[in-house]
């Protein structure tokens, strides 16, 4: 039941990345890499940093004390801590809020050091409309967390697919109107309707808001120690976050643009395999964490790993062989320049480097949070923040937008390497041979795939083009690696061999 509702997320996931997608596309077919879309991403940057890192540690602390609650007490317990948090948070954003007000240029200063003249005008003017977000922020986070902990898992995923379609609609308008102000606005409209989506659902699922407010609930007080940790970690990423797209910025004008296409790019493949596959297992190891079943957990995670393997290795083989491909099929065009191609696709090849690791270091970070350690994970990004900084200012020189990149993936390996071992400490043996002999044939099944789509994509471009070349190599090499796992036994291809016959 548990892989079934896997592959339905994935499946309802593509569909919400194709539209996320779309939103990107036309970002850079109407602005490319330049000084509006530098200012703009930026801008609605600038509130993921300020409220997301702290809506991200509320979340990930919010299940684990809802299900308690929900197990000791009852439902409705659960429901009015909800609402408590939710009112508290209001009344915390509010000094986040007038901070972004008064002080929002030296804070786009910061996020984008590199920025002047007209690119620093835009950002700022942008920034003080998107910064509104971030009361909305807070409920999708908590809503969503609710309805994924209620199996509603579809809901918080689709959302995205209205908030692109506004978003698109805000980029085509403001061309079209000849009014920037319009893309921060539509970004603020499209949290509004995703909102309003989720508090229909939590409805149906007897959620009801109340004014409820108060700071000495010892739940809440709970949540948040369970939360800082996490707060903190997040921050840490934000900071890596941070100091890339300032980097960027110096790099070259439009530099902030490419590199945020190139995450863009490799967040299709984390979105819809890790992603979907974290939203699954999260509440269900929370579970079996607070009933103490520990062979179910571990079960859980060996599963989620080779998963995880199993989806984005093939995926980070192609993305390396084709980075420049892939990129001028999906942007070269309208405003996207050849040095836009060239600048994105080789960020997205060094980010493709990791994909891999950030997908494990998630799934990994996820069972230390189910055992309400969240110091574990804390630790481990600041490391990783560290290191990966280090590696920014060594490599951002001689690699440019790439080095950016290279820094992310090889601190991404760090981390999820430390994390591993921690995990292993705290509960014990983690069928690790099982994972690496899995994981041998996996790597190896990607890699002859790689080589095959290679040489059949060299043979293809001279007689129908790169792009007919690429889309007929990528249908055809998934077929084949599938072959290939069957071949060489892996476990997991069995189910999904099951299920392709149902």
């Amino acid at each position: 039941m548990v892989k079934k509702t896997v592959l339905l997320l994935m499946v309802l996931t593509v569909l919400s990345k194709i539209f996320g997608f779309l939103r990107d596309v036309t970002l850079a077919y109407v602005f490319g890499a330049s000084a509006v879309s530098d200012a703009y991403i930026i801008a609605i940057t600038v509130p993921v940093v300020l409220f997301g890192v702290i809506a991200t540690g509320i979340s990930t602390g919010y299940i684990p004390i809802y299900s308690r609650l929900e197990e000791k007490k009852s439902p409705e317990a659960a429901k009015t801590f909800t609402n408590n948090l939710i009112n508290a948070l209001f009344v915390v954003c509010i000094p986040l809020l007038l901070a972004g007000l008064f002080f929002t240029e030296p804070l786009v200063r910061v996020f984008a050091a590199g920025f002047e003249g007209e690119t620093l005008d835009l950002a700022v003017s942008f920034t003080r409309i998107s910064i509104f977000g971030i009361y909305l922020t807070i409920v999708i986070r908590i809503l969503s967390a609710y309805l994924n902990y209620q199996k509603m898992f579809q809901v918080p995923n689709l959302i995205g697919i209205p908030m692109s379609i506004v978003v698109i609609l805000s980029i085509y308008m403001s061309d079209v109107m000849d009014r920037t102000t319009l893309l921060p606005l539509g970004y603020v409209a499209a949290l509004l309707l995703q909102l309003i989506i989720l508090l229909g659902f939590a409805f149906r699922k007897k959620f009801k808001y109340k004014p409820i407010l108060d700071f000495k609930d010892p739940d809440l007080t709970h949540m948040m120690a369970l939360a800082v940790p996490v707060i903190i970690g997040s921050s840490a990423t934000q900071v890596n976050k941070i100091v890339d797209r300032s980097l960027a910025s110096g790099v070259e004008v439009g530099g902030v643009a490419a590199l945020n296409y190139a995450v863009s790019l490799n967040g299709i493949i984390h979105g819809v395999f890790v992603v979907s596959i974290t939203t699954v297992m999260y509440p269900l190891i929370t579970k079996m964490a607070t009933k103490g079943d520990m062979d179910g957990l571990k079960n859980s995670v060996h599963q989620s790993i080779i998963g995880v393997i199993l989806l984005v290795a093939p995926a980070t083989i192609g993305a390396m062989l084709f980075a420049e491909p892939i990129v001028r099929l999906l942007f070269d065009r309208g405003a996207f320049d050849q040095q836009a191609v060239l600048l994105t696709s080789d960020a997205y090849f060094y980010y493709s480097l990791g994909m891999t690791a950030v997908g494990l270091r998630i799934v990994l970070s996820k069972a230390f949070y189910s055992l309400q350690d969240t110091k574990t994970p804390m630790i481990n990004t600041g490391v990783a923040m560290v290191l990966n900084i280090i590696l920014n200012f060594i490599l951002v020189g001689p690699l440019g937008l790439g080095g950016l990149a290279l820094a992310t993936s090889i601190s991404a390996f760090v981390a999820t390497l430390l994390l591993l071992i921690s995990l292993r400490k705290k509960i014990g043996r983690l069928r690790l041979k099982q994972t690496f002999r899995s994981t041998g044939k996996i790597l190896a099944a990607s890699a002859l795939m790689g080589t095959a789509a290679h040489f059949f994509y060299n043979y293809l471009t001279p007689l129908t083009g790169f792009s007919a070349a690429l889309l007929i190599t990528m249908t055809v090499a998934a077929p084949v690696y599938f072959v290939l796992l069957v071949i060489l036994k892996v476990e997991e291809t069995a189910f999904i061999l099951k299920r392709f016959k149902r």
